[in-house]
């Protein structure tokens, strides 16, 4: 195999600073509009980055729908907004066919798009709608795609859905099943700032003026960003402690107690598929040439939280998913 002259190193090196530089730009410009959920919009951003979709839960008035409007703005994205409730039809979302007149053929039918046609779907209170309608993004989550009466449509490039949910309200909501929770790459939890960050977010509505955001990138940089993130070289002991990491996440191949009498099913290979996509981004995001074991266990709870079903006794004990993940990560050997 050709190894890479030290010019075209050169090259992938200036191409690395130009792009993180951009993405830089991006995250000032979000910090300075909303205060004190740093860890959260970075999550949002390696989503994005890894070409995912994400879903954000949080109690109402954590600046969820902020969050996801002002980065749809800075990130340059064509966005569209649904209002999930219990009465939202499936060709609400994806669009439908209507019969009209036409001069040459007399009546034809003509599709008209849903506003899953857009670069960014902001999904708010995705559980209020029915599974029936929830189910209309299973395939445009996965296939970028959409198949109506027989006829397949291309979605933009790049597609992207941000998903909020509540955790509290439960009267006239739809949990999601597992199937649409595989399709969300991250599940991020989004808590109350502190109080250093709410004392800002205090002084900023006494300001005559409302803040709002630039556009810092194009659709186009941001797809050329996630083509580079792509082409970042992982190591092999990185790519053998997503496997272990898998592996004990497993209740037939783990070794971790809490694992085994817990876990009802575990993660699918697209968990790791996941683990490997975002930890490239995450090192990408923090202006490194390749990731670390460090990158992956940090990203192992939004990645594998929603993608472990506890048992009937364990939901019964309400056990805390997340305890044991940390005693996944503790076990699993770097």
């Amino acid at each position: 195999m050709e190894q890479p002259s030290l010019k075209d190193i050169e090259e992938v090196k200036k191409d690395f600073t130009i792009a993180n530089k951009k993405l830089s730009s991006v995250k000032n410009e979000i910090n300075n509009l909303v205060f004190g959920q740093n860890l959260v919009i970075d999550q949002i951003l390696i989503s994005i980055l890894a070409e995912g979709h994400a879903l954000i839960i949080g109690l109402p008035g954590l600046a969820k729908t902020r969050i996801v409007s002002f980065l749809s703005i800075i990130l340059g994205f064509a966005t569209k907004r649904v209002q999930f409730t219990p009465d939202l039809m499936p060709s609400d979302i994806l669009g439908s066919e209507i019969l009209e007149e036409n001069a040459k053929s007399g009546k034809d039918f003509r599709f008209i798009e849903g506003p899953i046609f857009s670069q960014l779907l902001l999904a708010d209170e995705i559980n209020r709608a029915s599974p029936r309608t929830q189910s209309a993004l299973l395939q445009a989550m996965q296939e970028k795609k959409v198949t109506i009466t027989g006829n397949t449509y291309d979605l933009p490039k790049p597609f992207h859905v941000l998903a909020t949910q509540n955790p509290i309200d439960q009267e006239g909501t739809y949990p999601l099943p597992e199937a649409q929770l595989d399709r969300f790459l991250m599940n991020i939890r989004i808590s109350y700032p502190d109080q250093s960050a709410e004392r800002k977010i205090l002084n900023l509505s006494n300001e005559k003026t409302d803040a709002s955001p630039k556009n810092v990138l194009s659709s186009n940089e941001l797809l050329e960003i996630q083509n580079f993130v792509k082409d970042i070289p992982v190591g092999e002991s990185v790519v053998q402690y997503i496997l272990n990491i898998i592996k004990q996440s497993r209740p037939e191949t783990s070794e971790v107690k809490s694992v085994k009498e817990n876990i009802l099913w575990g993660p699918s290979p697209r968990a790791s598929l996941a683990l490997m996509t975002t930890c490239k981004a995450k090192a990408f995001l923090e202006n490194r040439y390749s990731p670390s074991v460090f990158d992956v266990q940090s990203l192992v709870k939004p990645i594998l939280s929603h993608r472990l079903r506890l048992n009937i006794s364990a939901k019964s004990e309400n056990v805390n998913i997340e305890e044991i993940l940390d005693d996944v990560i503790n076990h699993t050997k770097n």
